[in-house]
């Protein structure tokens, strides 16, 4: 079984009376389970709408998707019971201390006091935070902060699908080390995750198969490390910047400028 099933799924807002864009258009793809898969893409690429569509939050316009076999749209419950998300734009109770956000978080799925308490620490440890700040408002963190308190919310426990969107922008240096530690350590104990990025060596050195997509189409999948090794004939220095490049005709600071 897959835990993730794309199978020709679009997705299209309205953009006046008549006028319709596709944010994702015809996108098909699996993930093995057990894997690190990444999606590459510039703003505005699609990325993140089919990230919420795989986590029940959007309906696909033509396509399905299925998550360990479950279908998104008629059994929501059953895939929300497996994923959890973490997304640049995190959702918090924000007049609520970051305690609080966690607490509540870890009520909905029944952990104690005792492990809730050794977990945050574990992971506030890991990521560099200050545990003193943990009883203040989630309104007065910097973004930063808020999507520490983010990603520690999604690895309370142990899901079966991951969904990672941009999780390590706006972390410094260091920080953002420990969270691609913590993803490793996920997969490693079972959860397969599926991992959005616009660093290129992050996915190349954190993912076992990735997908880039530009203007919502796929423009190619892969093991980065053979998507590169394909190129170095053609350029000796090549790195997966060059296969966005190859595959895309624009780099991706390019189409980054562009989606400003």
């Amino acid at each position: 079984m897959f835990a993730v099933e794309v199978n020709n799924v679009s997705k299209y807002f309205k953009k006046g009376k008549k006028e319709s864009i596709y944010a994702v258009n015809n996108v098909s793809f699996k993930v093995q389970e057990g894997q690190i898969f990444g999606i590459l893409g510039p703003n505005g690429s699609g990325k993140s709408t089919l990230i919420r569509m795989i986590a029940t939050l959007l309906i696909p316009d033509e396509g399905n998707i299925k998550v360990f076999g479950h279908d998104v749209q008629t059994e929501p419950i059953k895939v929300r019971n497996l994923i959890h998300r973490v997304s640049v734009e995190a959702s918090f109770f924000k007049k609520l201390s970051a305690n609080e956000n966690l607490s509540f978080s870890a009520g909905i799925y029944g952990l104690s006091k005792r492990f809730l308490t050794d977990r945050i620490d574990q992971l506030m440890n890991s990521m560099g935070f200050d545990k003193k700040r943990l009883k203040d408002p989630i309104e007065e963190f910097s973004r930063g902060m808020q999507q520490k308190i983010s990603i520690a919310r999604a690895f309370l426990t142990q899901p079966k699908l991951l969904l990672l969107d941009e999780p390590t922008t706006g972390l410094d240096p260091r920080a953002k080390l420990e969270v691609q530690k913590l993803i490793i350590e996920a997969n490693k104990n079972g959860s397969t995750v599926l991992l959005s990025t616009h660093d290129m060596n992050e996915a190349y050195h954190l993912c076992h198969e990735i997908l880039i997509i530009h203007e919502g189409k796929v423009v190619i999948t892969g093991v980065p490390k053979q998507l590169v090794e394909n190129l170095k004939k053609k350029y000796p220095d090549a790195s997966l910047e060059t296969v966005f490049l190859e595959y895309t005709g624009k780099s991706y600071e390019e189409l980054e400028t562009e989606a400003v």
